[in-house]
């Protein structure tokens, strides 16, 4: 029986041979995820976010919100009020909208009315954090759409409410109002917020490629 390294180091002292046991190979000890890569990515990610977005917008403000005004006598929808209502014009919506028009706009705010806010304002969290380095403005460009996506939550809520109460009470109307108006805000403030993220990227990009490593001067 063949004997162990200890017991041929006992019996030779140090001119015993012991066998050298080497630990397999590392499978792939380096990894090929670049910073470039890594930004890569997350741009595919923005720009996927960007195409949902835009299409999430034309159908819920340019279709289906417009569809409904069929089932309202030609009135158009409190969200699409971009200058806000008035009681007025909720009592004549209530009037002419019955419970399955109302019950219509409630399953469009349960369904598109949310998907639309929380997939813009995610993209636009990654936009603005991929290409704002600065922490302190990063997290003020970053209150935008994260304001813009609760507003537009919480006004679809009260909008429902607001159609679907027995009294209308001119509290929640003007609440109501507000809130479309401040989304409609919100959005136009979080696309000027990331545009100025994407201005923001370039200028850091072509500022780090200008300081970069010189060139080699050619030999005479």
């Amino acid at each position: 029986m063949a004997k162990t390294p200890a017991q041929r180091i006992k019996k030779h002292g140090a001119n015993a041979a012991v066998p050298q046991h080497h630990l397999p190979p590392v499978i792939n000890p380096t990894t090929d995820r670049t910073p470039q890569k890594a930004q890569s990515n997350s741009n595919l990610i923005v720009i996927a976010g960007v195409v949902v977005s835009l299409f999430l917008f034309w159908y819920l403000h340019l279709l289906t919100l417009n569809q409904l005004t069929q089932l309202s006598g030609g009135q158009a929808m409190p969200d699409s009020m971009v200058g806000g209502f008035d009681q007025g014009f909720v009592e004549q919506l209530r009037a002419a909208m019955d419970a399955d028009a109302r019950g219509q706009l409630s399953y469009v705010h349960k369904t598109a009315g949310t998907l639309f806010p929380l997939i813009f304002g995610f993209t636009w969290l990654l936009l603005i954090g991929t290409n704002v380095a600065r922490k302190s403005l990063r997290w003020a460009l970053w209150s935008l759409p994260l304001l813009f996506a609760a507003v537009r939550l919480w006004g679809n809520t009260v909008i429902d409410g607001m159609l679907s109460t027995g009294s209308l009470d001119g509290g929640q109307v003007a609440l109501a109002s507000m809130l479309t108006v401040a989304g409609w805000a919100l959005l136009a403030l979080s696309l000027v917020a990331g545009g100025a993220a994407v201005l923001l990227g370039r200028k850091t990009a072509s500022a780090d490629q200008g300081t970069g490593p010189a060139k080699g001067h050619a030999q005479p």
